[in-house]
């Protein structure tokens, strides 16, 4: 390939979940685009290594590290580990993150799942960020994912999940001005419906979901990472503190 098929060449990227669904194809995305790519995974070591077998055989370099994204000690020696395999970090992707649901004051409620999609979707998210910071290349870049259920939620129960991609899109906004002067950009990326295991598109919501997508239906992994591979390159230089929709017309 050419240096303009891959823009990336010679840039480390950091993928936090990057081992299923949407991180997955992110980390795929990344390194069909010339980066280096490390990533993290929770459980099931095989397919990550799997992923890395793949971007090998492409000619790039990957590494998969196994950390708990709800423990910022952890989180932070992620960073750390993945700023050493190649000396150092251009890119940060914040993908990892977990959906629980419940209706408010319901007596059944898993208070302690909850407070876990607290500690892994915007604790962690902090924690990556901060760690990385001191160690990001001037002029590197920072993607996390939301969702438009921050702004319009689709369907009740859904109230603790939108409300820690809700703060992860304010931290975005909040990190751009405190990054701007080094020249590092930061983003969000809010999906839509998108067909994962953890929302699949013959699951119990979408029917609702592809009613509410101006398209009809659910948006795939390679949908949001061809938007992080966008953000994460050189045509993005001058978007930061943005938040891009990529849900088929859901937020319309």
């Amino acid at each position: 390939m050419t240096k303009a098929n891959q823009p990336l060449t010679g840039k480390v990227a950091l993928v936090t979940g990057g081992s299923r669904g949407i991180g997955a194809a992110i980390v795929r995305r990344l390194a069909r685009d010339g980066a280096n790519v490390v990533f993290s995974y929770a459980a099931l070591a095989s397919i990550a290594d799997s992923i890395v077998r793949e971007i090998e055989a492409a000619g790039r370099q990957a590494l998969f590290i196994k950390a708990d994204q709800g423990i910022p000690g952890e989180v932070a020696a992620l960073v750390r580990k993945a700023h050493a395999f190649r000396g150092r970090l251009d890119i940060l992707v914040n993908s990892a993150g977990v959906f629980v649901t419940g209706m408010v004051g319901c007596p059944e409620a898993d208070i302690a799942a909850f407070d876990r999609q607290i500690d892994i979707n915007v604790k962690g998210a902090a924690a990556a960020v901060r760690a990385a910071v001191p160690l990001m290349s001037d002029g590197g870049r920072i993607v996390s994912s939301g969702t438009t259920g921050a702004v319009h939620v689709p369907f009740a129960g859904a109230a603790d999940y939108v409300a820690t991609k809700a703060a992860v899109a304010a931290y975005t906004r909040g990190w751009s001005r405190d990054l701007g002067p080094r020249n590092i950009t930061v983003n969000i990326i809010q999906p839509g419906a998108i067909n994962t295991d953890m929302n699949p598109q013959d699951g119990p919501f979408a029917e609702t979901l592809n009613k509410l997508a101006t398209l009809g239906r659910y948006g795939q992994p390679e949908d949001i990472a061809a938007a992080v591979a966008f953000l994460a390159g050189p045509d993005a230089g001058y978007i930061t503190g943005a938040t891009l929709n990529v849900d088929g017309g859901q937020s319309a």
